[in-house]
């Protein structure tokens, strides 16, 4: 459970305060990850698009990587606390100009992932709404809704976000372990077989796809060295946590992904999802559990994205925090709240950046899923890929420079056997981005060139303005 016994260190213009625990963080890195979202959204298009029942494969692939990036990662956390993570440890790694490069290109990643899932939990949460008898609302109001919730919880304290964030998360992973539970007991549509982990399902169809999707479910779980500072003995708390929460998720999504192909059988399973990818999962369901967990799963499916949007809210609030607090950003950013022990100047700025990027797509008229959402979850794939990229060059230069942690393989192999395997999905994501972003050559160069620009934009700033401490 998460310990929410208030630090009694004091909130300063300077420091953010708070109990956060092991438990409390992995909470906060899977809520960003959206179980239910994974499971219920983006798993079907894996399988309809990607390589049908060789989709779970991609899941062991992504976070195996991860888990070795994983492994400089924490040994960074040990020598650098910083609620600027990837940006703080590029920044010790390679300079201010690239630190700010990342963090710009962090800050994007965050933004339009956190865009695109405020588009899909609206358009959720109007479905859910008129299937329960519900008005027919227009998906932009609902929008305005979350907006307005999580402008509210991210203003309070980590802890606070903490424990709601528990109770939710508990709710969805019981219920995906209980339809992957039913499917196995019952041997599912056709039996048990393990065809979906063997080489030949994975490459079949389009396994760049479906790296694509799983890399992007992972997307968020540098959230363990964000809250260091706000962690309770932040050295032991930040790597257990980073190992805890990549191995979760990836077993998780590959057991549970596994339980939906054996569900409709794998042989069987790709023209299920290509003829209704948004009921997959729903249909298995009702098949295996009955028509009132089928229910169940699509209300809970609105507090899966709500946990979501939360968590990112809270990791952008405190990268621009910790961008205000380096000099990088006006000083009235780095404002702490002295009650909570938050950065409500940086949550009260997202809100207005989401507020914004939202508005924008919906005075556009523009399709909440098929456009909000799907547009900005791939820009955000990209940018975040480039960021833990250069992270791990980062790591790889940081131990050789300052010597300390001589430990091999936690600051030299893994670290660039991480940056080899991230480089292999990079490449596969950029050569299917179009077909992630709808078929438009153009718009995904363009999508493309952003990423490119805003790291330059971010590097040049960083030429222009020496840091300093708060």
């Amino acid at each position: 459970m998460v310990d929410t016994t208030p630090s009694e260190a004091p909130a300063t213009a300077s420091s953010l305060k708070g109990s956060i625990g092991v438990a409390g963080i992995v909470f906060l890195v899977i809520a960003a990850a959206a179980p239910l979202t994974a499971v219920a959204g983006s798993l079907p298009v894996m399988i309809a698009l990607g390589n049908g029942a060789g989709a779970p494969m991609a899941y062991v692939v992504a976070a195996a990587v991860l888990l070795v990036f994983s492994v400089g990662y924490a040994a960074m956390s040990r020598s650098v606390t910083d609620t600027g993570a990837f940006y703080a440890y590029v920044t010790k790694g390679l300079g201010t100009s690239p630190g700010l490069g990342a963090a710009a290109l962090a800050l994007l990643a965050y933004t339009t992932i956190q865009a695109a899932i405020y588009g899909l939990a609206a358009a959720t949460m109007r479905d859910v709404v008129l299937r329960f008898g519900g008005p027919d609302l227009p998906w932009w109001l609902w929008a305005g809704v979350l907006i307005a919730v999580v402008a509210l919880l991210g203003y309070r304290s980590i802890d606070l976000g903490a424990k709601v964030l528990g109770i939710l998360l508990v709710a969805e992973i019981a219920l995906i372990v209980m339809l992957s539970a039913a499917v196995l007991l019952r041997g599912g549509a056709q039996g048990v077989d393990v065809a979906s982990f063997t080489p030949s399902s994975f490459f079949s169809g389009s396994p760049g796809i479906a790296l694509m999707f799983a890399i992007g479910s992972f997307v968020g779980f540098e959230a363990t060295a964000i809250y260091g500072e706000e962690a309770r003995d932040p050295k032991r708390t930040v790597p257990i946590a980073t190992y805890v929460a990549v191995g979760t998720i990836g077993v998780l999504y590959a057991v549970a992904s596994w339980a939906l192909v054996l569900a409709f059988g794998s042989d069987q399973v790709q023209a299920a999802a290509q003829a209704d990818p948004a009921g997959l999962t729903f249909t298995a369901a009702a098949a295996f559990l009955g028509g009132t967990a089928a229910d169940v799963m699509m209300v809970m499916l609105v507090t899966s994205l709500f946990a979501a949007l939360l968590a990112f809210h809270n990791a952008i609030a405190r990268y621009v925090f910790a961008l205000a607090r380096a000099g990088h950003a006006p000083r009235p950013v780095m404002g702490v709240h002295q009650r909570h022990g938050s950065p409500y100047v940086g949550s009260l700025v997202q809100t207005a950046t989401a507020v914004v990027l939202v508005g924008a797509f919906a005075l556009a008229g523009a399709d909440p899923v098929l456009e909000l959402f799907t547009w900005m979850a791939g820009v955000s794939i990209v940018a975040i890929l480039a960021v833990m990229l250069l992270t791990s060059v980062a790591i790889v230069v940081f131990f050789r420079r300052e010597g300390g942690d001589t430990r091999w393989w936690h600051t030299r192999v893994a670290p660039v056997l991480g940056a080899i395997g991230l480089l292999g999905i990079s490449a596969l994501v950029i050569d299917n981005f179009t077909t992630l972003i709808g078929g438009s050559t153009t718009l995904a160069n363009g999508f493309l060139v952003a990423v490119v620009v805003t790291y330059v934009l971010g590097a040049l700033v960083g030429r222009r303005r020496p840091a300093r401490r708060g």
